[in-house]
């Protein structure tokens, strides 16, 4: 006999599959689904963060709980699943303790393409920044960026660049969430050759294409970063 949690897990994953809760729309509060089911906040509690984990809704405290603005039904979107371990913290942040510069290639605007538009959430009229940079740990070459965001998010510049797009965001108030995050490897181009990420062309180069997104699911940047095969490693602690 399944679990009463997971039989709430699963009416309201059908009601949001099937539309009957749309992206970004305000779900019932946790004391009007335990009475919708017959059973306790606790277990409705638990039934949500399952849902969170699966990428489908999000909490916000004092608001209540919504689905989120890039949910896609389909579960062969590009970009999978949202996991906990798809945590962004940007080179800065993850270089704690290090010296993280940046080289800035390009900072420059322009109409975003349809697909960039369909999955930024945003009008085909809304301009996005073009960003390309070359990140250094310690003076090493860490990885080649190159990232798409609208520029309703925030006021980028070149100073900004060469710091942290991340620290510049959560200083003016926004709470980053996550990323749908694909890890793939390719064969070396001549910009990776140029720019320091691979020696000679056809050499093998650890790619991320990700797409990133805020507390209420609103996403804010498409990047795809490219490492140096000798010097970069993923890492993940998984629990069970």
């Amino acid at each position: 006999m399944a679990y009463k949690y997971k039989e709430v897990a699963d009416s309201l994953r059908k009601a949001i599959k099937t539309g009957k809760y749309e992206p970004g729309e305000h779900l019932p509060d946790q004391n009007q689904i335990a009475k919708n089911f017959n059973t306790t906040r606790i277990t409705v509690h638990k039934a949500l963060q399952l849902l969170m984990v699966e990428g489908m809704i999000y909490s916000k405290r004092g608001a209540g709980t919504f689905v989120r603005k890039d949910y896609i039904a389909d579960d062969h979107s590009k970009f999978g699943k949202v996991s906990p371990i798809d945590k962004p913290f940007g080179a800065t942040k993850t270089n704690a303790g290090k010296s993280v510069t940046s080289k800035v290639l390009e900072l420059s605007a322009r109409i975003p393409t349809e697909d960039e538009a369909d999955k930024l959430l945003i009008k085909p009229t809304e301009p996005v920044y073009v960003i390309r940079r070359v990140r250094y740990v310690n003076g090493v070459v860490f990885a080649y960026e190159n990232t798409i965001m609208p520029t309703a998010i925030t006021t980028l510049t070149e100073d900004i660049l060469k710091k942290s797009i991340y620290g510049h965001m959560q200083k003016e108030g926004m709470t980053i969430e996550g990323t749908h995050r694909i890890v793939s490897a390719d064969k070396a181009t001549q910009i990776d050759v140029e720019t320091g990420i691979a020696e000679e062309l056809g050499e093998p180069v650890l790619v991320i294409n990700q797409l990133s997104y805020l507390e209420d699911g609103q996403p804010f940047e498409i990047s795809e970063s490219r490492f140096p095969y000798k010097t970069s490693q993923l890492t993940a602690d998984i629990t069970l």
